[in-house]
């Protein structure tokens, strides 16, 4: 039984429509230095999956269209694409913001010694996965020896300027629940992952993003196995929040995939919803050209109480107090 079956059920979710475009985020494959147990796109070592050059140069065009205000970068490990770096700079030269969604462990890989260095010359903003401030937690979720290559990471990017209080290098960090319930409240950890971080290892960061763990492929698989997967779905269904609906990412974000292949969000992306547009589906990046996505409908389904359940959930945390 494939473990995002159940998603693909018709959903009472509500429907929802597009606001301006303003994020591109780019996923460059599936390949990654971690296998996370948390991780909806199931990336590991072991993937293929990678952007190749044409679809980069297609994604690059679409930048310099002027179409989007940010570029987010993701995978897997994104900076294991060897299109990574030639796509940052071109956003960057046309004065795109870059986020890159880094797992910081990825800093100390062989080939990656001046990764640090570039993200910092081109001024683009690191969201790095760090799901707890103790080794137990994150070694737990995300692999033997995962938190110390973390904190090393992270105090590499400090020495570069990420985080310090007169720079405008920023780095947040993103936390991801250890099982099958809601993210705390996001300002109070942030405060415990401030104190915790300064105070044993030296460490500062600008913000904590809390991101609620998607029933989608690994983590979805993991629900299923141990039979809580109908569990969680009712913990997520009962703690929606229509405000949430107002600042949900998928209104002002498109995700395409590794091959240019356009989604209303990462989500859709894994479960492979694509984004409809006036009945059509299986676009490319190559078909959005000159297209106004503003009020064309969201694709929908039960995986997308996540994004509204408690204080909200997005690529860039919580969406409510």
């Amino acid at each position: 039984m494939h473990a995002t079956l159940p998603l693909l059920e018709v959903s009472d979710f509500p429907a929802i429509r597009r606001d301006r475009l303003q994020t591109l985020q780019i996923n460059l494959g599936y390949r990654c230095n971690q296998q996370c147990l948390h991780c909806h796109v199931n990336a590991s070592p072991k993937r293929k999956e990678n952007m190749e050059s044409q679809t980069a140069d297609d994604i690059i065009r679409f930048v310099q269209s002027g179409t989007v205000d940010t570029v987010d970068l993701t995978g897997g490990a994104p900076e294991l694409n060897p299109h990574f770096r030639r796509i940052v700079l071109a956003a960057r030269a046309c004065g795109v913001h870059v986020i890159d969604r880094c797992n910081l462990t990825i800093l100390l890989d062989d080939g990656q010694q001046n990764l640090a260095e570039f993200l910092a010359a081109n001024r683009v903003e690191v969201i790095a996965s760090l799901p707890c401030y103790t080794q137990e937690n994150v070694d737990g979720q995300r692999g033997k020896g995962v938190f110390h290559a973390s904190i090393e990471g992270l105090r590499t990017l400090n020495r570069l300027g990420y985080g310090q209080a007169d720079s405008a290098l920023t780095i947040n960090l993103v936390y991801n629940p250890l099982g099958p319930f809601l993210p705390p409240d996001q300002t109070q950890l942030q405060q415990d992952y401030k104190t915790q971080l300064f105070e044993n290892f030296g460490i500062v960061f600008n913000q904590l993003y809390t991101l609620a763990n998607m029933p989608i492929k690994r983590f979805g698989s993991t629900l299923i196995s141990k039979g809580r997967f109908n569990e969680y779905m009712t913990l997520l269904r009962s703690a929606h929040k229509i405000q949430n609906l107002a600042q949900v990412m998928c209104r002002s974000l498109i995700s395409v995939d590794w091959r240019g292949y356009v989604y209303d969000c990462d989500f859709n992306q894994m479960l492979n919803l694509p984004l409809r547009l006036h009945g059509r589906e299986g676009l490319h990046i190559r078909d959005l050209f000159g297209t106004d996505l503003q009020g064309n409908p969201i694709i929908v389904a039960d995986h997308c109480y996540g994004c509204t359940a408690g204080q909200g959930s997005s690529c860039g945390g919580a969406l409510s107090e």
